[in-house]
Order: structure tokens, then C-alpha cells, then sequence
């Protein structure tokens, strides 16, 4: 956690985060399970990011929805 403090968020990032997450459907954002290769490729059209940057943050939110749960 102490790394962390200094760490500012790349804003290129967090602009394709917010990005991917707005080409979503507001079905998709509740329940990310749903999520197949056909809508992750009309994610990754919408956002205008690559299919390979939607699955890093679908994978980067399961690990983090694990954390919490536990």
C-alpha cells in the first residue's frame, strides 16, 4: 500500500477505462459474467481500444472483485 501513495494514475489509462466502461451496456456493467467474445469486440469498436485492452481490465476487475469478497 505505501508504494502506492505516490503513484498518480496514468491519465491515458483512465481515459480508455472510462471509455471501454461507456461502450458498455447498462446490463454489461451490472453483471460483467455476460460478457462473450462478440460483445467484448463491439466494446473494444465502441471505445476505439483493442480487444486485448478490454480483457486486461475485465481480468485487472475480477482480481479486484476478489480481494474485496475475500
Amino acid at each position: 500500500m505505501k508504494d502506492l501513495k505516490g503513484m498518480a494514475p496514468d491519465e491515458t489509462e483512465l481515459k480508455r477505462v472510462v471509455a471501454i466502461i461507456d461502450s458498455m451496456t447498462a446490463q454489461e456493467r451490472r453483471n460483467a459474467r455476460i460478457l462473450n467474445g462478440s460483445r467484448r469486440k463491439r466494446i473494444a469498436a465502441g471505445s476505439g481500444t483493442t480487444v486485448q485492452d478490454v480483457n486486461r481490465l475485465m481480468k485487472n476487475f475480477q482480481q479486484a472483485e476478489a480481494m474485496i469478497s475475500g
